[in-house]
């Protein structure tokens, strides 16, 4: 299992990093440009993480500067983002963690949608805690230590048991079972959104408080707040095809890019400069902190980052 996370918004320089509750399903609402006749458009998908949006930034700014196109962002949950792809209702998904079902669907089946190469971007998923928690306790960072710091991971919300924080109930996650098959004293705590957690996240740091989420690589926070991987059970191939039964880590996964498969043969330009986008997690991070961090907008964060990376980012015009 991969992260699977998170309406319609009119061009990523408007877009904000979410707080509250996952966005709506906006399969049925595609972008009114979209499939216009002779229009040369783009509409894209945007998840509600700050790295996806980032991807979204850069690509926007450069289809419109350098290609000359109009680019339109649809927010969708994940699992019908894969819907709305193969509908032509978007043309791409910049940052998938991986869903098995949908590929086998619409990409080995339906063949509606096409690969459209790596990001150049390895994610994971893991439980970390506060690295000034972890050096006081060393012992923390195996997971059969867990239940020996439940006290102190307690909060109001976790109802007498250590807090697990996640995300997103939206977000397709494994923790519950997890917790469930360790038999782990904590009870898993849902902030709402990756806004929301980081504000949580950041708090705890503040107070110097201990705690212990659900995180992800790769994430600007790391350099606000350094955090230190608990150790799972060692990921093996297939332990977690059942989600009922996952007693094992996260894996390290590849993020992906999607296509629309009628885009993917007539997209032009565009199409192919989708597929040769490819870049590297210090570069998605580098966007990614100056949109969340230092509240640049994304298409400020994305000019600044062009201007300072062009021997990357020609490398992705068609010739």
């Amino acid at each position: 299992m991969r992260r699977k996370m998170l309406s319609a918004i009119a061009g990523v320089s408007s877009l904000l990093v979410l707080t509250g509750c996952g966005a709506a399903d906006m399969t049925k609402q595609a972008s009114p440009f979209a499939g216009v006749a002779g229009s040369k458009t783009v509409t894209l998908s945007v998840q509600s993480w700050v790295g996806a949006q980032a991807n979204v930034a850069v690509a926007q700014y450069l289809l419109e500067h350098e290609l000359g196109y109009r680019v339109d962002t649809v927010q969708v949950d994940e699992v019908p983002a894969w819907d709305a792809l193969s509908q032509g209702r978007i043309d791409a998904i910049l940052e998938d963690w991986g869903h098995p079902d949908q590929e086998e669907r619409y990409v080995k089946d339906k063949k509606t949608i096409a690969p459209g190469g790596e990001l150049g971007v390895t994610g994971h998923i893991g439980w970390f805690v506060p690295t000034y928690f972890a050096k006081q306790h060393p012992d923390v960072t195996n997971w059969k230590n867990l239940n020996k710091y439940a006290d102190q991971f307690r909060t109001a919300e976790s109802g007498g048991k250590g807090q697990l924080l996640d995300g997103s109930p939206s977000y397709v996650t494994n923790d519950k079972a997890l917790v469930s098959n360790l038999n782990l004293d904590y009870q898993v705590v849902f902030a709402g959104s990756e806004a929301a957690q980081i504000t949580q996240i950041r708090q705890f740091a503040k107070e110097k408080k201990p705690f212990l989420t659900y995180w992800y690589k790769p994430q600007w926070l790391f350099e606000k707040v350094p955090m230190t991987e608990v150790k799972l059970p060692a990921y093996k191939e297939g332990c977690d095809a059942d989600p009922e039964k996952v007693a094992c880590a996260y894996p390290h996964t590849p993020l992906q890019k999607y296509l629309n498969s009628d885009f993917a043969r007539g997209g032009g330009k565009a199409a192919a400069f989708l597929k040769n986008f490819k870049w590297t997690l210090e570069d998605q991070n580098e966007v990614s902190l100056m949109i969340a961090d230092q509240k640049l907008t994304p298409e400020e964060a994305a000019k600044k980052w062009v201007g300072s990376h062009e021997s990357t980012w020609k490398a992705w015009l068609p010739k």
